[in-house]
């Protein structure tokens, strides 16, 4: 579900000098992170239209370096526990990810839903930052550091409200998005004008069909949308007198987060 930036453009718009090798051992580590079993070099090389010679490469410096791990009978590569230090030292740095930990716990239990902290990366993505899980047989196939397009389900519609994007820009990237239900791009404009006025967003089975998404936006102390508060559960669970209860729920702790947000800059 997740889609790289344009070759050469960074996060923020400005443009870079491309650097092959760096590009190339990113789209590793992605491949192998979204890979549900380690892979063969055949495979990865292949996946990612990748000279098999270079990629070998570029595999023993992450090998080296302790990104990726290879097992030396079956010679297939995996996520190296190196990656696990480089998470962590993301998360710990983040005022987020410690402030809404506690918020999503309680959001879970009470409305047993899974609830989750999403920072906005730039213009491209959303990525997972902290997450809790109610007790309900129900499961997202998320966890934190997962990646997503930045315009997809409830919080996508957040991002198109609060962030300043030209018109056609935006009906590029939805054009590029995968929905199980995919809404009309006019209907799509009209929620986002309503999302604008609300402040809540709720995708209901466009994203995951029969999965009901509620999200709000977090500010930072410039009025600029940095993160969102997501709340996903069963749609015949959380019907709209609920979703609304949620939704509200939601906001009240937002407005706490970006507030603390806001007096730690």
């Amino acid at each position: 579900m997740s889609a790289s930036p344009p070759e050469g453009r960074a996060a923020a718009g400005s443009r870079v000098r491309p650097v092959p090798a760096v590009t190339r051992s990113i789209a590793i580590l992605r491949l192998l992170g979204r890979s549900a079993a380690p892979m063969t070099l055949k495979a990865i090389s292949q996946e990612l239209g990748m000279v098999t010679s270079t990629c070998l490469h570029i595999l023993r410096v992450l090998v080296e370096e302790g990104l990726v791990k290879v097992d030396t009978e079956t010679k297939r590569y995996g996520l190296g526990v190196g990656m696990l230090a480089l998470a962590r030292s993301v998360i710990e740095g983040s005022p987020f990810a410690a402030l809404v930990q506690p918020v999503l716990d309680r959001l879970a239990g009470t409305w047993n839903v899974t609830a989750i902290g999403v920072e906005i990366s730039g213009l491209d993505h959303m990525v997972v930052l902290a997450l809790s899980r109610s007790k309900a047989p129900f499961r997202l196939h998320v966890d934190v550091g997962s990646r997503f397009p930045a315009l997809i389900s409830a919080t996508g519609r957040l991002v198109a409200a609060f962030t300043e994007l030209p018109e056609d820009e935006i009906e590029r990237r939805f054009r590029a998005l995968r929905w199980e239900q995919p809404p009309d791009i006019e209907a799509w404009r009209k929620e986002v004008q309503a999302v604008r006025k609300k402040g809540v967003s709720i995708d209901r089975g466009n994203y995951i069909n029969g999965v009901s998404v509620v999200a709000v936006p977090v500010f930072d102390g410039q009025g600029r949308m940095t993160h969102s508060l997501v709340a996903a559960g069963v749609a015949d669970q959380l019907n709209a007198a609920k979703g609304q209860a949620l939704a509200k729920d939601l906001q009240a702790e937002a407005q706490t987060l970006s507030e603390l947000l806001a007096a730690r800059r």
